[in-house]
């Protein structure tokens, strides 16, 4: 998978939630649910969305909040699994 040019990842952030930061080579997203069940839920529901893609989030999850990085580590920055990957976790949010 190459990775994206400046150009293409500006182009492809406006297509995503503007919850989604942009720091050197990752986006970063802090998802916050109201309780622990609930954010458990989520991240299960995107461990099997990330299996399938063969592509898994750097993670974080204390009680109610999980913190997200997306990069693609074998290209060195963004590809379009991470834009992909992000849209998925936005689309089974609920808050």
């Amino acid at each position: 998978m190459k990775k994206l040019t400046h150009e293409e990842i500006q182009a492809r952030r406006t297509q995503l939630d503007p919850a989604w930061e942009l720091r050197e080579d990752s986006l970063h997203r802090e998802f916050q649910f109201r309780d622990f069940v609930q954010a458990f839920s989520f991240m299960t529901s995107v461990a099997l969305l990330a299996e399938r893609a063969g592509h898994h989030p750097d993670w974080h999850n204390v009680y109610n909040k999980v913190r997200v990085s997306l990069s693609t580590h074998d290209a060195g920055g963004l590809t379009e699994k991470d834009f992909s990957l992000a849209e998925e976790m936005d689309s089974v949010v609920v808050t």
